[in-house]
């Protein structure tokens, strides 16, 4: 018994010098700061086959494997609206200026104004933009699993936009 408890004290003693020496390699070998420039990546339009209206994404970063989501500005113009889709493992909106709105199948279309904060959960089935008479930016952060990020679905209907009968996100 004396010995096995030796052993086991030896070998937790190895095992933990190997861990404090793979710790002190890693800080020697520190990353840098990366600091991406205002105004150095372009924007685009986004396109209209998964948004209706006049609609500009600013890239602010890509997924990288030690932070897998991306972020870009996102604006709106009057009216405009992305189509519906969802998100593998959700999004995060922080809406900087403006008025807008967004909808959840099955749920109201909600008023979001600069200052608010939107989570949407993985897989669930939304839409935002703009509202009628004014424009909306919002940040949009975004999680990326196996390479994906959004899968777009239908466009939201006019009647859907308004939240009219009829309209209803069902």
């Amino acid at each position: 018994m004396k010995i096995t408890s030796i052993l086991l004290s030896l070998s937790l003693l190895v095992s933990m010098g190997a861990f404090a020496s793979q710790a002190l390699a890693a800080e020697e070998i520190k990353l840098s700061q990366t600091i991406t420039r205002a105004g150095t990546q372009a924007s685009y339009k986004g396109p209209a086959e998964y948004f209706t209206g006049t609609v500009r994404v600013d890239p602010l970063f890509a997924a990288n494997d030690a932070a897998p989501y991306s972020g870009a500005y996102v604006t709106f113009e009057p009216g405009a609206r992305s189509a519906w889709h969802i998100h593998p493992t959700g999004q995060r909106l922080l809406v900087t200026a403006g008025v807008g709105r967004t909808g959840e199948w099955g749920g109201p279309v909600e008023e979001i104004k600069a200052g608010d904060v939107i989570w949407c959960p993985p897989k669930i089935k939304h839409w935002h933009g703009a509202s009628p008479t004014t424009a909306m930016t919002h940040i949009a952060l975004t999680g990326t699993i196996n390479g994906k990020n959004v899968e777009w679905l239908e466009k939201v209907s006019d009647e859907q936009y308004n939240g009219k009968p009829g309209g209803k996100h069902e």
